[in-house]
């Protein structure tokens, strides 16, 4: 699949959302209870395991096991993002002590926390563009461990392609803050916000399991059947089988190219 045949694709899933107006319902409400949400981030796993061989959200159930599921992109995203985290919350402390400092050590503080703000973001950034594919690696094979491996994840992108990769992060980047801004209409853009969110999320979800899908193929899927081996077209009705070599007159097979009794070529 291309993007644009990804995109295109994602959309038309996340669509059906709306064929269960009961479930969207309840994807909404969930989505907005501080750590009972974590259910519908669960939720968003099932859509990227069962991609691409459903074609139809999947129904809600095993409440439990989804928030087991969510929880597990929740530490695995923290767990990745921890070391940026750090050098962002001391790049701000070091940045306030030398802005409310009185002495002449306090700006070096200002400037060192801005150095730490500055790495941090950088490093977030690029763990992000690992990240969004280890959490979709760990679900597809069911195994925390997996959101780790990063050789195996470098070697998924690389059969992606690095230029497809970026690529896509870049157009969900972009759908993220159309939808985003959505929520600043005024009056009604919350209430909209609300709505689109679960929806939103099950689009990012089908479209990384479909560029995932890409260079992994879906276990349950056979591999598409080898080609057959040449074999010559069978004789047609009422063709003759045998045939009179053309050097010594002996019967010979239709087909033969040299005969077997002299070895004139036929």
């Amino acid at each position: 699949m291309d993007l644009s045949q990804i995109v295109g694709n994602s959309f038309e899933y996340a669509k059906k959302l709306f064929s269960d107006l009961g479930r969207l319902a309840i994807l909404i409400v969930l989505d907005i209870i501080p750590i009972v949400n974590l259910i519908v981030l669960g939720y968003m796993t099932r859509v990227v395991k069962e991609t691409p061989i459903s074609l139809e959200p999947p129904p809600l159930r095993e409440y439990g096991d989804m928030f087991i599921q969510g929880l597990k992109v929740a530490i695995a995203a923290f767990l990745y993002m921890l070391v940026p985290l750090i050098l962002i919350i001391l790049g701000v402390g070091s940045f306030i002590f030398g802005a409310v400092g009185m002495g002449m050590f306090f700006p070096a503080f200002g400037a060192i926390g801005v150095g730490l703000l500055v790495v941090g973001a950088i490093l977030a950034f690029a763990i992000a563009i690992i990240m969004a594919m280890a959490i979709v690696h760990m679900v597809k094979n069911n195994s925390f461990g997996k959101a780790f491996a990063v050789g195996e994840i470098l070697g998924i992108i690389g059969k992606i392609g690095w230029g497809k990769y970026i690529l896509w992060l870049i157009v969900m980047f972009i759908i993220a803050v159309i939808v985003g801004a959505v929520g600043s209409i005024p009056l009604i853009g919350w209430l909209i916000s609300l709505i689109i969110s679960p929806i939103f999320g099950v689009f990012i979800a089908r479209s990384a399991g479909l560029i995932y899908s890409g260079a992994v193929p879906p276990v349950g899927i056979p591999p598409p059947p080898a080609p057959p081996a040449y074999a010559p077209p069978p004789p047609a009705v009422g063709a003759p089988t045998v045939k009179f070599c053309v050097h010594c007159g002996a019967q010979i097979a239709a087909e033969a190219v040299f005969c077997p009794k002299c070895g004139g070529r036929q």
